[in-house]
């Protein structure tokens, strides 16, 4: 099995746990978000811990299943100008998006790295985790979608489609060519 095999396997089982784990989380949140209702409503009684673990859940939800859809180009996007393109016009585009998604993780991890080490040892008021915890899936994400950013930039380079090794067996569609 060759290297770029591997990084590919690779990438594919990552963004599968992200989806699980993703999906995980948000039927944890939804679950919180009615326990806390229904706390409020028949028990008279307010849950802070059930509101800060629900939004731990949507910070998670969000930063750990954008790579897998930024990985199978399935974010929501306006495609008006790259459907008017040719395939070598379209596949500029993306390389300019993919290296501008690049850029905004690269700067989201400088962020981290600057605001962590300073905010990671308060604890959080509900619950007592340190931000470090707290924000730790926020962190998994962003540099699980820089792997992402530059294995879609290196396959552009090599003449391959963007999202090769990532559209799945459920995708009606298909890669985007």
């Amino acid at each position: 099995m060759t290297s770029e095999s591997k990084s590919r396997a690779v990438l594919a089982r990552l963004s599968l746990v992200g989806i699980w784990l993703g999906m995980a989380l948000l039927a944890l949140m939804a679950g919180l978000v009615v326990l806390q209702v229904g706390a409020r409503n028949l028990a008279d009684l307010g849950l802070p811990w059930a509101d800060e673990l629900a939004r731990f859940c949507s910070i998670g939800l969000v930063f750990i299943g954008i790579p897998a859809l930024a990985g199978r180009q399935a974010l929501v996007s306006v495609s008006i100008l790259p459907d008017m393109l040719d395939a070598r016009g379209r596949k500029g585009l993306t390389l300019v998006s993919d290296l501008a998604t690049l850029g905004f993780c690269i700067l989201l991890l400088w962020g981290f790295a600057e605001f962590l080490p300073r905010a990671g040892k308060f604890m959080t008021p509900a619950l007592q985790l340190p931000n470090y915890f707290y924000y730790s899936l926020a962190l998994l994400g962003s540099a699980f979608l820089c792997l992402v950013s530059v294995y879609r930039v290196a396959n552009v380079l090599r003449g391959r489609a963007p999202s090769h090794g990532f559209p799945d067996a459920a995708d009606q569609i298909g890669p985007i060519e």
